[in-house]
């Protein structure tokens, strides 16, 4: 029997384990293969949901489902925690003292918010990365009457445009408790413009002074004195701020670390075209965990893994495995709190936002509750 092992079990990983079990129904049901997912997590959350978690348009359990309750027929799921990825023997070690051997791994171990990478970050600011620090936020806005909010940014970060969608959507929110004038929201980024997409900060500029959102170009974070409530960059500016949210850098999963596969932020040097581990054959990476220079956000992911489930179908079939991954994403920009556009682009097709609409806001919605289809392959 030849076993393709999942490691993680996220948007990626599950998609992948998913797609893998229907089309190789045939060759699971003669025990020809085995389809493994390896997870540490019970429950599966849809992680963009956090934002509307912070501005109290949804409660958590929106969001959460059981891990198994989403795999089809032939994902067997091994619930454990992986302490070592060891691709000389090809198996997996897992902290419980058991191992799993593999013919082929794919890599969804992702990526998590580092508070710790700045000093003072962890004690002074909140964030929107996580489901306890989206409800710690959204009772911090509700506690609040007025003040300066200001917002920070590290790198790297998943879902790049997420930081423009809170800021947007922030400003609503206020106007809609009708305390806008009670605020100021100033914008922080650490290059010479709002995003790192040109034509999303062309986009967005417009947004931001129509609505008397304040912005200041080359901030990097240097420090945060939470006592004080001071923010200060590399740069040599600080602002005083009544509530810091911040976007924090984030880091590989501690497994790619420890296995000694990752750089120095635990992210797998991954070929960008086949996907594969460089230097390795029988291994894939995903998401979030590769190092390749695109958005980390579930639709790359959701394109990554036609590549990838194609190329290991071929594989076990004994075709040529030559699909590539052309870095296509998809992302939705909430544009406040009833509107949104989107992007679509590629290595070698820029994004080109459109003009936020109620019905670009609906359709985001309405693939929050659909993406339990697509995560169980069947979109």
């Amino acid at each position: 029997m030849r076993r393709i092992a999942i490691l993680g079990g996220g948007v990626g990983g599950t998609m992948v384990a998913n797609r893998l079990a229907r089309e190789l129904r045939e060759e699971i049901a003669r025990s020809e293969v085995e389809v493994v997912l390896v997870g540490e997590e019970a429950n599966h959350t849809y992680q963009p949901g956090f934002l509307y978690i912070a501005f109290n348009q949804a409660p958590l359990e929106r969001f959460v489902r059981p891990q198994a309750s989403l795999l089809v027929s032939g994902v067997r799921f091994l619930n454990v925690r992986a302490k070592k990825i060891d691709t000389a023997s090809n198996s997996l070690q897992f902290e419980n003292g058991d191992s799993l051997t593999y013919d082929f791994l794919v890599i969804a171990t992702g990526s998590h918010p580092s508070m710790d990478t700045v000093t003072g970050l962890k004690e002074g600011a909140h964030s929107f990365y996580t489901a306890e620090q989206s409800i710690a936020l959204r009772n911090a806005l509700a506690s609040m009457e007025s003040g300066r909010i200001v917002i920070g940014v590290d790198v790297p970060h998943k879902c790049p445009v997420a930081v423009l969608e809170f800021t947007l959507m922030l400003d609503e929110y206020l106007r809609k408790r009708g305390k806008r004038e009670q605020f100021e929201i100033i914008y922080t980024y650490p290059i010479g413009r709002l995003h790192s997409l040109v034509p999303v900060a062309n986009w967005v500029e417009p947004e931001f002074e129509r609505r008397g959102i304040q912005s200041e170009f080359f901030f990097n974070v240097d420090n945060v004195d939470p006592d004080k409530k001071i923010i200060e960059s590399l740069e040599g500016s600080s602002y005083s701020y009544d509530l810091l949210v911040m976007v924090p850098a984030h880091r590989g999963a501690k497994v790619i670390m420890d296995s000694g596969i990752g750089d120095e932020s635990g992210f797998v040097p991954t070929d960008r075209y086949s996907l594969r581990m460089k230097g390795s054959d029988n291994v894939f990476v995903i998401g979030d965990a590769t190092d390749l220079p695109i958005s980390k956000a579930g639709s790359t992911a959701h394109y990554e893994a036609d590549t990838i489930v194609a190329n290991l179908v071929d594989e076990l079939h004994g075709l040529p495995a030559d699909h590539q991954y052309d870095g296509k994403v998809y992302c939705f920009i909430e544009g406040g709190l009833d509107k949104a556009t989107y992007i679509a682009f590629s290595y070698t097709e820029p994004p080109k936002p459109t003009a936020p609409s109620e019905l670009l806001h609906w359709f985001k919605l309405m693939y929050n509750e659909i993406y339990w289809l697509s995560v169980r392959g069947l979109l």
